[in-house]
């Protein structure tokens, strides 16, 4: 069964380039570009995926 990509919430409707997808893949969290599915994805353990979002709440990624 094909894994169910949702786009992010936080996504612009087609006003802005960032936009991401995510679904749950039997081994992880997966990531990908929603204007470019096709050129693969990321893994993320779920651990790593919060602490991913929690980071990024706080604005505390590396630019």
């Amino acid at each position: 069964m094909p894994s169910a990509w949702r786009k992010s919430s936080r996504s612009t409707q087609g006003t802005s380039e960032q936009c991401v997808e995510l679904a749950q893949l039997p081994n992880g969290i997966g990531l990908r570009d929603s204007q470019s599915p096709h050129t693969g994805h990321l893994i993320l353990t779920p651990h790593a995926f919060a602490t991913l979002l929690t980071q990024a709440k706080r604005d505390e990624l590396p630019h």
